[in-house]
């Protein structure tokens, strides 16, 4: 009965406060424009007395507008939609957000949200293996792009210029098993890591490279318009980028922010993420097409405060590695 009333009381907290949500809500996102626009529809149907105002942008170049606003002493946004949680452990650690307490976080799994709740996953972007169907050998796990037929047949984007890799850089080298040795291990297989995640797939479908590091959705998406590349999720597990939704602590309305925060991780918000097409962060949701069951894919641990604390270093010895 103690739990019926609990979930109860949290229903009607969560009622009230998006009754209360109404004006206007300013978010700066990273999502592409038109996932934006998607975002930002569904939330304002679910919310009709909230009108947003979004800007959107690449991450970095996000960062560096706010950045710039908190400079100037006029932070304009009252929610972030980007890319990832070191960004966001950043600002937490400048006290530039606002905790969300009460925010219904119980359905997903430890390790996904911040555990002080000052940010929270939207959808999981991970970052997988994909291999050129002409490959002879198709990988299952990590470590068999250390073995000999994989020799000067793998690309991967560098962690100096895409922060998905600098995640699963993070991720791989604090994993059991595999750590800086892994890296070391594709150094010595001949790997040059290079550009982004577009490069990468370019490398791989073009058939320059047979196998290549990459984000989910790029090779899925495209492998079901014909291009000769397939995606495997590796038994050992998958980084990734989580999308973080924040609010600011400097909001103007934190009210509206709550109830797009609200929106997000609702079950309603975890479908539309599916439906634009990435895996969702809720493990009961159905995946987009191509992707396999939520509960058979295995993630990395990932401590985004560490990660953050270590970027540096962490860069500097992959330099040291791969000798970029």
């Amino acid at each position: 009965m103690k739990t019926l009333l609990s979930a109860a009381a949290l229903s009607l907290a969560l009622a009230s406060a998006a009754a209360a949500a109404e004006g206007r809500l300013v978010l700066y996102t990273s999502q592409p424009n038109a996932d934006a626009q998607a975002t930002v529809d569904a939330f304002t149907a679910a919310n009709p007395g909230v009108e947003v105002e979004w800007f959107r942008d690449g991450t970095t170049k996000v960062m560096a507008k706010l950045a710039a606003e908190f400079e100037a002493g006029d932070p304009r946004p009252d929610v972030l939609l980007i890319a990832d949680s070191v960004t966001m452990a950043g600002l937490a650690a400048e006290n530039r957000l606002m905790a969300y307490p009460e925010a219904d976080t119980a359905a997903y799994e430890d390790g996904l949200m911040d555990p002080g709740h000052m940010w929270f996953a939207t959808k999981l972007i991970t970052t997988g293996i994909v291999y050129n169907t002409s490959a002879e050998m198709v990988p299952a796990t990590l470590t068999d792009l250390l073995k000999p037929e994989a020799e000067d047949q793998i690309a991967m984007p560098s962690p100096l210029t895409s922060g998905a890799a600098a995640i699963h850089m993070a991720a791989i080298t604090g994993a059991e098993g595999l750590g800086w040795e892994y890296y070391q291990g594709l150094a010595g297989q001949g790997t040059r890591p290079t550009g982004g995640n577009g490069a990468t797939y370019k490398a791989v479908a073009g058939g320059e490279k047979l196998y290549g590091f990459l984000v989910d959705y790029l090779a899925i998406r495209e492998a079901a318009k014909g291009a000769p590349v397939k995606f495997v999720f590796p038994e050992e597990g998958v980084s990734a980028v989580t999308e973080p939704v924040a609010i600011l602590s400097t909001a103007q309305n934190p009210e509206a922010a709550k109830a797009f925060v609200d929106f997000l991780i609702s079950r309603e918000g975890q479908e539309l993420a599916a439906r634009q097409g990435y895996l969702p962060a809720l493990a009961d949701v159905t995946p987009p097409e191509g992707f396999p069951a939520r509960d058979t894919i295995r993630l990395l641990p990932f401590d985004a405060a560490q990660a953050l604390e270590n970027d540096q270093a962490d860069k500097l010895r992959f330099v040291e590695i791969f000798g970029e």
